[in-house]
């Protein structure tokens, strides 16, 4: 990324490479999600057939999983994208993700879990949120909300498509034929893109939006002093930056648990299969929210649209709360399931539009650190708060709260914003009173 003045082509070319980057980051979120977040629910299941180790005994290395993965994003993965090119960095991801997902297919020994999910978080760290919008952000400015929105919108499909059709490729191959296969047509797809999309952005290219645009008006970087550097503590201390962390941090507690948790709330109420269908319309409808977000958030306040994103999902899990009918759980689902997508990609947006774009990737990587070594306690807590009190009201009624909470964090710079600017008009025109002018002279006529 760079802050200077943006050089495109008097005759740009009918395709702009930026939107090749886009389908590849689109691909990598399919299959970085798809495996790494949303496949490792199944993978215990399938460990538990195949050696009888129980998926209670198992369920740390999920949470060390999620655990070592923000390490690395915290201290390894935004350097990383600063030092070298993005194709170079996600073919590393590639092969650790594919390594440690055959690594499930071979095992023995308990220990052995361990090792296979260590190696993938090598592979997450590198495919998942942060990475997403750190391989498509040097490509767009005006225009950043939507290219990030549709890139990640990958992850959504991921998880509709990977984990039941890895599912059915079990039943009736077996889970180490299946998941073998799944693995090879990854590497098979990704490697090439990565070497041959993911390339640096050469000077002369841009978006045409873009065209003539000063990118440091729409990086935010205008907004701070040139002295700025990266200074980590600084940063954590930063209002600026804390109103971003904390907010997600909190609403992604809420949606990892819930989403954790979903089967077990909804199945005693409306049925085994009608419960699969509210998680596969909660999936649809993250699709569909990042979709629609993508294409009016670069037109407003990135904040002013997370607040009104928790709020939606406060919603949802206050319906779940209070019905018993399928079809108002149904509502619940996808009110809640609105919000998922944008809870990953506003982040991102928030930073773009806050901070100098020269700090764009490890910022980034640190706020998805933070949410994703938060979100890993999620459904630990929801499971406690049910257990403590024999139901899950409690949790519900916990996670409304959380997602009213987020929202109210993350606008407070916004309503600071819009009343220090009213003071400053109302001390503005009682020095005009004061001093003379137009209202003294209309007082005078």
């Amino acid at each position: 990324m760079t802050d200077r003045l943006a050089i495109c082509p008097l005759r740009p070319p009918p395709l702009y490479h930026g939107w090749l980057v886009v389908v590849a980051a689109f691909l990598v979120a399919f299959f970085g999600f798809g495996f790494g977040f949303y496949g490792p629910g199944l993978y215990l299941l399938e460990l538990e057939t195949r050696h009888g180790w129980s998926v209670a005994g198992l369920a740390p290395a999920i949470t060390g999983y999620y655990a070592l993965g923000a390490i690395l994003l915290f201290f390894a993965v935004g350097p990383l994208f600063d030092r070298y090119y993005t194709g170079k960095v996600l073919t590393i991801g590639v092969t650790a993700m594919a390594s440690g997902l055959l690594l499930l297919t071979v095992i023995s020994r308990r220990w052995e879990v361990y090792a296979a999910f260590a190696v993938m978080a090598v592979g997450w760290a590198t495919m998942s949120g942060a990475a997403i919008n750190i391989i498509v952000a040097p490509w767009f400015e005006k225009r950043r909300g939507m290219a990030v929105s549709w890139s990640l919108s990958g992850a959504n499909v991921g998880g509709i498509v990977v984990v039941p059709l890895l599912t059915s490729m079990t039943a009736r191959l077996g889970f180490q034929i299946a998941l073998q296969a799944s693995v090879a047509a990854m590497v098979v797809l990704l490697l090439p893109i990565a070497m041959l999309i993911l390339r640096p952005k050469r000077a002369d290219e841009c978006d045409r939006a873009d065209r003539h645009e000063d990118a440091t008006h729409s990086s935010g970087s205008a907004e701070l002093p040139e002295a700025v550097s990266w200074a980590f503590w600084s940063v954590l201390r930063s209002a600026r930056f804390s109103t971003i962390s904390l907010p997600f941090a909190l609403a992604l507690i809420v949606q990892v648990g819930l989403l954790t948790h979903q089967l077990a709330y909804l199945s005693p109420l409306i049925g085994a299969a009608a419960s699969g269908w509210a998680v596969s319309l909660t999936a649809s409808a993250a699709l569909f929210g990042r979709t629609v977000m993508g294409l009016f958030v670069d037109r407003i306040n990135r904040r002013t649209a997370a607040c009104g994103n928790f709020l939606v999902q406060a919603v949802g899990v206050a319906i779940l709360a209070v019905s018993r009918t399928a079809p108002m759980l149904y509502l619940g689902c996808v009110l809640l399931g609105l919000g998922i997508g944008n809870t990953t990609s506003l982040p991102s947006l928030i930073v773009h539009q806050e901070f100098p774009s020269r700090l764009f990737a490890r910022l980034v990587s640190l706020v998805v650190a933070i949410n994703q070594f938060t979100f890993a306690f999620g459904p630990i807590l929801i499971g406690y708060l049910r257990q403590l009190t024999g139901g899950y009201m409690v949790s519900l009624i916990f996670c409304v709260v959380i997602e009213v909470s987020a929202a109210t964090i993350v606008i407070l710079p916004v309503l600071a914003r819009s009343l220090r600017n009213r003071g400053s008009s109302f001390g503005t025109a009682s020095s005009a009173r004061a001093g003379g002018g137009p209202w003294r002279d209309r007082a005078s006529r």
